[in-house]
């Protein structure tokens, strides 16, 4: 059961970083979350997930895929994903985020030296 990743998608968290702030950022992925997590468990689980899927545009996505993406982003190997799973999750699928994390890090180790 090897997971695939061929879900494209239009990276537009750089300009939501510019526009909101990474503050406001911060706090726009937490809404995400809070709209796709279990109410009664606090975690985004696979029934979760299941039933949001239509609102992400995902309709004809299979339960394989859904499984997934929820392995993809649990850390802890519960098979759900909390608050910092989710948004490490999507840390890692934005490519220019990763990379300005990068140069922040590298601009910060230089720094020390």
């Amino acid at each position: 059961m090897a997971c695939q990743n061929e879900v494209m998608f239009e990276d537009f968290f750089p300009a939501m970083v510019e526009r909101l702030g990474a503050e406001g950022f911060m706090k726009e992925l937490c809404n995400g979350f809070q709209l796709l997590m279990d109410a009664e468990k606090r975690v985004i689980t696979f029934e979760s997930l299941k039933r949001s899927s239509g609102f992400l545009g995902l309709q004809g996505i299979s339960d394989e895929e859904l499984r997934c993406m929820l392995k993809e982003g649990d850390l802890d190997g519960d098979g759900t994903l909390n608050e910092m799973e989710f948004c490490t999750l999507m840390f890692r699928l934005s490519p220019a985020l990763m990379q300005s994390s990068n140069e922040l890090l590298e601009e910060a180790l230089i720094g020390e030296i």
